[in-house]
């Protein structure tokens, strides 16, 4: 079966590379970080407050991702439900998530718990997905938080060519609120122009979907970042949303794209912005990737990422 998944492994290796900087939130003390440093990928020493992955493995935001991908190399029968019994078993009790989510409660009481946590952090929709499978709940995803992890399941199964009708059914079984499935149709959207050659894919989406009532508050925030695009990106971040929920997660990625001209200088400035930036590369990687094809992927980044060897195998 054809598949796409270069674009895949441009969100994986671009999730990989800010993932040692992931959720700092303090641009001073992320500067600091970096200083002297022309690629700041990879870091080898962690500097997330939160956790501590080994370098070359990725957030959660793409994990999520890594368990579609897997159960699409199992099979392309009764992909839901082999999704979900995949999800308990990656995340769920009995995993490393979830003995890290214990772990986050234990130490909630005390003054600081942040850094504390060794080892993967699991997400809040992925918390209410494991819980309402387990429910036997007919809908699963999550939604008590507006963000990116519905688009990062689905990727994988976008890109084996799956229309967007069933493209909606994967995504709300990790994320099941309404913003949360609107922008990912969005990202899916803005890839899918991209792999068919558009030369814009942003504009191309404004062309295509302007009358669309359901699209117009998105369409109406990329006109205004369209005219903020000369401006500072990590200052511009911080106005949008370094945080994980849409909109400004989106809005922060669409300014990052539009003062981009390629894959790494796009991934590079993310980074930089801080925040919840491994949210933001998983897109954006995966959109030049779309855009640019497999070569836009600088190769040292490839090697240096633990899941790429996989995905290259079924590309």
């Amino acid at each position: 079966m054809k598949n796409n998944l270069h674009v895949f492994l441009g969100a994986t290796v671009a999730d990989a590379a800010a993932r040692p900087l992931h959720w700092v939130y303090d641009q001073k003390k992320l500067l600091n970080y970096i200083r002297g440093k022309k690629d700041f990928t990879f870091l080898k020493k962690n500097k997330s407050p939160f956790y501590n992955i080994k370098t070359g493995k990725v957030s959660g935001y793409n994990e999520i991702g890594q368990v579609m991908f897997k159960t699409l190399i199992e099979d392309h029968k009764d992909i839901e439900k082999r999704f979900k019994k995949n999800i308990i078993k990656n995340f769920g009790p009995g995993s490393i998530y979830w003995k890290n989510l214990n772990l986050r409660s234990k130490y909630r009481k005390g003054k600081d718990w942040r850094g504390i946590i060794r080892g993967p952090w699991i997400h809040q929709n992925i918390i209410e997905t494991i819980k309402n499978i387990r429910a036997k709940k007919k809908l699963t995803g999550g939604s008590k938080v507006n963000e990116s992890d519905g688009f990062c399941a689905a990727l994988p199964y976008f890109l084996y060519g799956y229309n967007f009708k069933d493209l909606k059914k994967i995504i709300t079984i990790v994320s099941a609120s309404k913003v949360s499935l609107k922008y990912a149709m969005v990202k899916f959207h803005l890839i899918n122009f991209a792999l068919k050659g558009s030369k814009d894919p942003i504009n191309e989406f404004i062309k295509v979907f302007k009358k669309n009532s359901y699209f117009k508050p998105v369409i109406h925030d990329i006109k205004k970042i369209r005219s903020l695009k000369k401006r500072n990106h990590s200052k511009i971040v911080k106005k949008l949303g370094m945080a994980c929920s849409y909109s400004g997660t989106f809005n922060s990625s669409i300014h990052s794209i539009m003062s981009s001209t390629n894959y790494k200088t796009a991934i590079l400035k993310t980074i930089k912005a801080g925040g919840c930036n491994c949210s933001r590369s998983n897109f954006i990687g995966a959109y030049f990737a779309a855009l640019k094809g497999l070569k836009t992927i600088p190769k040292s980044w490839i090697r240096k990422t633990e899941p790429a060897k996989e995905i290259l195998k079924q590309y």
